[in-house]
């Protein structure tokens, strides 16, 4: 007698999101699914080599990871998994000197942040940079892109999941057609399987966490010569958080 495998009806997640976001926090959460497999910014070496940016750890990175993005379009991220859900963080910047049209083969969710957040944060990391460095502008294009081609991405801000992680995160498993687990709302403290080798040059603080951090309201300051910056970095954020999800 034959026995047909039974196929896995995959859902297929890529988190755009900007650096110093909760993106590795909500990698970390979805992982402690029984149902789901992450991947940590698989596009991360190719935007390394495409662009030459200097970052920490950067041939580490490049010897770590396939360089060439369509590769991992093709290998990673439309790869055949078991899993019913298989999660891609990816930082929206990564996308680039690439044919996206991908994107209309996996569910896109957009993670924001206050931009002046980010840019305290990300300082502290990479003293020199550009709004294409922090994504915001990126992340705007892809919304763009995808209404464009008929797809509404989700759109979620970090603020909003950590005034109450269990509240938005059933509202964004709703969304996203799954059913919620309260296993997302806590991991255990220390470096994951899953990181990248990047690890230790960007998550020291989501290390010593053990869930999702108290909301604080806005008190960052960064320096006046970032200001431009912010309000440059303030349209695309209020125009994507006016569409996000709300509690």
């Amino acid at each position: 007698m034959l026995y047909l495998q039974k196929k896995i009806i995959m859902k297929r997640i890529c988190l755009w999101s900007g650096p110093r976001n909760i993106s590795t926090a909500l990698m970390y959460s979805f992982a402690q699914r029984n149902d789901t497999r992450v991947f940590d910014e698989p596009l991360y070496a190719h935007y390394l080599a495409v662009t030459g940016a200097d970052h920490p750890g950067k041939d580490e990175v490049l010897k770590s990871m396939d360089n060439d993005g369509m590769s991992v379009i093709r290998n990673v991220i439309l790869a055949e998994y078991q899993d019913e859900v298989v999660f891609f963080k990816q930082m929206a910047h990564h996308l680039i000197m690439i044919d996206d049209s991908f994107l209309k083969d996996v569910v896109n969710l957009i993670l924001i942040r206050n931009p002046k957040q980010i840019i305290a944060s990300f300082r502290k990391v990479i003293p020199e940079f550009s709004i294409h460095d922090i994504g915001i502008k990126k992340q705007f294009e892809i919304y763009q892109n995808l209404i464009s081609m008929n797809l509404n991405p989700l759109i979620i801000d970090s603020g909003e999941i950590l005034k109450n992680p269990e509240r938005m995160l059933t509202k964004l498993c709703d969304n996203l057609g799954i059913s919620f687990d309260k296993k997302m709302l806590s991991w255990n403290a220390g470096p994951k399987k899953e990181d990248g080798v990047w690890a230790k040059y960007w998550y020291e603080n989501v290390h010593k966490s053990t869930g999702f951090g108290i909301h604080k309201q806005d008190e960052t300051e960064i320096p006046e010569n970032l200001y431009s910056l912010y309000n440059e970095c303030r349209q695309y954020y209020e125009k994507l958080y006016e569409k996000s999800l709300k509690l």
